[in-house]
């Protein structure tokens, strides 16, 4: 098909949430990634994590025919707020504002909360990224929005950002690497004498006098969400001020799409005291929240980063993605990980700024992860 074929007879339009559309419609250009499903994304707007009150307004952008299917789709979202994005902006808006501009609303293309890797332009043909992208700016244009920023966008589809003018902006999180280990002894092979005893120690150290089970699909129970919502709750209110999702929206998660999770839990004396929720995609493990009720020595390390490397290995998954920041992942085989995200600012002179901005930051972030690359504990040589 050709470009001018596949643009024929199309519009596109601005949703009040991705529950107007069919799952099954949504999922057809939504591919396999857990956080842009119809599934996740509706759990996020039914439970009321975003919506009214929480500074992210679902407006998807979609192109269709008529009124036909979603032929290429974007979940967007009007914030008022720069909370919940793990790439921060904070300066950019106050450097604006300081300069008498009004930095919020903004356009925020991203799955709510989750600075995990993944398609930000769903696409029935490629040709469609591009009038995708102009209806965004278009859409900032005619309401006075200053910018609209896409962030953590899978490696395959950043081209398609800076095909149409977007600026580009590079961050590091630390990603594990299936490189074809049969178990995590074979992992602890790949890695340096002293780095491999310090793992086994603290693992077993973790799990003394602990029990750690693995929970997916239907023996996910309402007791065990209710448990999590407290680990969850206290890490929230340390982390961001107050938690992001609702209560409901662990029921909903595991609702609709229970078999893509896996919940792993810490157990002492029957009673669970720890919880790390991940999410099951088709190549990797994403994990995401974590929190406990008891203070036990590297049982944080132990149910974030090594059963996620344990549970990958079963499941044949490339990769473990376990979110933003953490410095002390590298030394558990968490390796450096450039991550992008692309920002288009309606403002010419501000736009300017910030080219020159990212300029100067990316030599910044290069020679840091090349840093942190130098460090990692596999065995050289």
């Amino acid at each position: 098909m050709s470009d001018r074929d596949a643009l024929a007879g199309l519009a596109a339009r601005v949703a009040g949430s991705v529950g107007a559309f069919a799952r099954d419609d949504w999922n057809a250009i939504a591919g396999d990634n857990p956080f842009v499903s119809h599934e996740f994304l509706t759990a996020l707007e039914d439970s009321g994590s975003v919506g009214a009150g929480t500074g992210w307004q679902s407006a998807p952008i979609v192109i269709s025919q008529d009124d036909g299917p979603p032929l290429a789709a974007m979940p967007a979202y009007l914030k008022s707020h720069s909370q919940g994005e793990y790439v921060f902006d904070h300066s950019w808006a106050d450097a604006y504002e300081r300069a008498g501009g009004r930095y919020y609303p903004k356009l925020q293309i991203a799955a709510p909360f989750t600075p995990a890797t993944g398609p930000r332009l769903l696409l029935s043909e490629e040709a469609l990224a591009g009038p995708l992208l102009a209806a965004a700016e278009q859409l900032c244009v005619q309401n006075g929005f200053s910018s609209a920023h896409a962030t953590f966008i899978e490696p395959a589809q950043i081209e398609l950002f800076e095909d149409a003018g977007w600026m580009l902006r590079s961050d590091i999180q630390f990603h594990w690497h299936n490189r074809g280990f049969a178990s995590f002894d074979d992992f602890l092979a790949s890695l340096a004498s002293r780095k491999r005893k310090d793992l086994r120690k603290e693992r077993a150290a973790a799990q003394e006098g602990v029990e750690i089970v693995r929970l997916q699909g239907d023996d996910l129970k309402p007791a065990h969400w209710d448990a999590f919502w407290g680990f969850y709750q206290d890490t929230g209110a340390r982390k961001w001020g107050r938690p992001y999702l609702t209560r409901e929206a662990f029921d909903l998660f595991s609702e609709r799409m229970g078999e893509r999770i896996l919940l792993v839990l810490a157990l002492v004396d029957r009673e669970p005291v720890a919880g790390a929720l991940n999410f099951i995609g088709k190549d990797a493990l994403y994990g995401r929240y974590w929190g406990c009720s008891r203070e036990i020595r590297f049982l944080h390390f132990e149910l974030c980063y090594y059963q996620a490397i344990d549970a990958a290995i079963e499941l044949g998954l490339s990769r473990v993605e376990a979110g933003a920041q953490g410095g002390h992942k590298l030394a558990r085989g968490y390796e450096p990980v450039e991550t992008m995200s692309a920002h288009w600012i309606a403002d010419p002179g501000f736009r300017n700024a910030v080219a020159d901005f990212l300029e100067r930051e990316r030599a910044g972030v290069a020679a840091d992860r090349n840093y942190l690359q130098a460090r990692t504990p596999f065995r050289k040589g």
